[in-house]
C-alpha cells in the first residue's frame, strides 16, 4: 500500500513538473525582403515578424529570428538536397521559416507547410511609359457619355432659346413684316456653335433679352472648354495605365520588351513546368536570353530603366507599384498560390499554426496587416483621373438653365410691353394684339423687301 501510495505520489509530481515547464524557445528563420522582414536598428520589423507576434500570442511560445544564413528561400539540387529556409528546417537548425515561402508541391513534400497567411500569383511589372496608342476616340475620354449628352442637350436649347427669342423680342426684330430677321434657326445653330471655338459669329444681337442668352452661353461654354482641356491633359499624362502588355500572351509574341524572374524562384518553376505553350515560350525566351534577376530589388530596378518587364509574384509587385511611382503592373494573374509558414515533417505545431491563421484572417488582422505594410507613398498618382460627372458641372448647367428663361421671359416682356403701346393707339384689346404679333413673328420668314418687290414687277412686265 505504501508503494502504490509511493507510485501516485511520484506521478503527480511529475505531472505538475510537466505542465509548469517552460516550453523551448522557437528558431525562426526568415529572410530579409520589404515589407516582409526589414531591419530597425538591432530589431527586425515587417509584416511577418507582425504575423509572428499574433501568432505566438494565440499559441503562447517564445521565439528567436535569425536571418537565413544563404539568403536564399530553398531549392533543391541535383543530388535532392535543399538550401536556403527550407534546407534549415529540413536539417533541424530552425524549427519554423516564415518568409514569402510560396506553397509548391516540392517543398510540401520536403517540410510542412500551414494553410496559407496571404495570396498570390504571378504577374508583370513594367513602366508606365511603356503605353499602346492613343484611341481613335480618346479625345471623348474627359467627359462621361452622360456630361456629353448634358453638353448637346444645353447646345440645342440654346439655340432654340436664341431662335424664339430673337423673333419675340421687337428690340431684335422690330419689323417683322418688312424686315429679314437675322437669327433664323439655322443661324442660331451656327451662332451657339461658333461660341464653342471662342471665335464667335456675326451678325450680334441687339436685344437685351437675346444678349442675357447669348451672354449665359458664353460663361457656360468657357468652363466647359476649361474642363475639357484639364481632364484631357490629365488623361493624356495617365494614359499610361493602358499597357502595351496586357498579358502574358503579350509579352510572349512581342521582341521589343526584354523580360525575365528572379532566378531559381518557384515563378521560374511555374514556367519551366507548364504546359501551356505560351508559358513555355516565355521560359524558353529567358533561358534562351539569360534574362533572370538575382534579387527582387534588381528586378525592380531593371524595370524602373525602361524596356524590361519584370515576372514576379503580384503581391510583391503591388508593393513596389505603391513604392515607385513610375512603375504599373499588368492586370493578368496567373498560378495562383499561397504564402505558408514551413515547419519539419510530422511536426505537431502545423496545426496549430493553420488554425491560428485562419483566426486571424476572419477576424481581419491579416488584411489589416497587409493594408499596414502595403500603404503606398504615391497617393497624388494613385487617383486614376476620372471623367467629368454631369454633377461635377450642375452648377453651370444651372446657372445657363436661368439664363435662358430669364433671356426668353424679358423677350416675352419686350413683346408684351410692344403690343400694350400698339393696342392703346389701334384701340384693340391688348391679348388680340399679341396674338397677333406672335402670329406674324412665327409664321414663315419669308418677307418682300423693297429689292425684291422690284425684282418681282419687272418679271411681271
Amino acid at each position: 500500500m505504501l508503494f502504490g501510495f509511493f507510485v501516485l505520489s511520484l506521478g503527480f509530481f511529475l505531472e505538475v513538473g510537466k505542465c509548469t515547464a517552460v516550453q523551448p524557445e522557437l528558431r525562426i528563420t526568415t529572410i530579409k525582403q520589404e515589407p516582409y522582414t526589414m531591419s530597425k536598428g538591432s530589431q527586425l520589423e515587417g509584416f511577418c515578424m507582425d504575423l509572428l507576434s499574433e501568432v505566438a500570442k494565440k499559441l503562447g511560445f517564445k521565439y528567436k529570428v535569425h536571418l537565413v544564413k544563404d539568403s536564399s528561400y530553398g531549392r533543391q539540387d541535383e543530388n535532392g538536397n535543399w538550401n536556403g529556409m527550407i534546407g534549415e528546417v529540413t536539417r533541424g537548425e530552425a524549427d519554423l521559416a516564415l518568409a514569402p515561402l510560396t506553397l509548391t508541391a516540392a517543398r510540401e513534400k520536403a517540410v510542412g507547410m500551414t494553410k496559407p497567411f496571404m495570396q498570390t500569383g504571378i504577374s508583370i511589372l513594367l513602366r508606365k511609359d511603356i503605353s499602346e496608342g492613343a484611341g481613335l476616340f480618346d479625345f471623348l475620354t474627359p467627359f462621361t457619355t452622360e456630361t456629353w449628352v448634358g453638353v448637346l442637350i444645353a447646345y440645342l436649347g440654346t439655340a432654340a432659346c436664341i431662335f424664339v427669342a430673337s423673333r419675340l423680342s421687337p428690340c431684335e426684330w422690330s419689323e417683322p413684316q418688312s424686315e429679314q430677321n437675322r437669327f433664323s434657326l439655322l443661324h442660331s445653330l451656327w451662332y451657339t456653335a461658333a461660341a464653342l471655338t471662342l471665335q464667335g459669329a456675326g451678325p450680334h444681337p441687339r436685344a437685351l433679352s437675346v444678349r442675357v442668352i447669348c451672354c449665359s452661353w458664353w460663361v457656360f461654354t468657357v468652363v466647359i472648354l476649361a474642363c475639357y482641356f484639364s481632364n484631357l491633359s490629365s488623361s493624356k499624362s495617365s494614359e499610361s495605365t493602358h499597357l502595351m502588355v496586357k498579358g502574358f500572351e503579350d509579352l510572349a509574341n512581342q521582341d521589343m520588351i526584354e523580360y525575365g524572374c528572379l532566378s531559381g524562384s518557384s515563378t521560374l518553376a511555374f514556367f519551366k513546368n507548364s504546359d501551356n505553350p505560351v508559358y513555355r515560350r516565355i521560359h524558353e525566351h529567358m533561358e534562351r536570353t539569360k534574362s533572370f534577376v538575382s534579387s527582387m530589388d534588381e528586378g525592380v530596378q531593371r524595370a524602373k530603366e525602361g524596356n524590361f518587364a519584370f515576372i514576379g509574384e503580384s503581391v510583391s509587385l503591388d508593393l513596389a507599384v505603391a513604392r515607385h511611382c513610375e512603375l504599373v503592373r499588368a492586370h493578368e494573374v496567373i498560378g495562383m498560390r499561397g504564402y505558408s509558414i514551413a515547419a519539419p515533417l510530422g511536426s505537431p505545431i502545423i496545426k496549430n499554426l493553420s488554425v491560428a491563421i485562419l483566426q486571424l484572417s476572419e477576424a481581419g488582422e491579416l488584411a489589416y496587416l497587409q493594408s499596414k505594410w502595403w500603404a503606398s507613398s504615391c497617393i497624388a498618382d494613385k487617383a486614376k483621373t476620372a471623367a467629368l460627372q454631369p454633377h461635377s458641372l450642375k452648377g453651370m448647367f444651372l446657372v445657363l438653365s436661368l439664363g435662358l428663361v430669364l433671356g426668353t421671359l424679358l423677350a416675352v416682356l419686350e413683346l408684351s410691353s410692344r403690343s400694350r403701346k400698339s393696342a392703346a393707339v389701334q384701340r384693340k384689346s391688348y391679348c388680340t394684339v399679341l396674338t397677333e404679333e406672335i402670329r406674324l413673328r412665327f409664321r414663315s420668314n419669308t418677307v418682300n423687301t423693297p429689292q425684291e418687290a422690284v425684282d418681282k414687277d419687272k418679271e411681271k412686265a
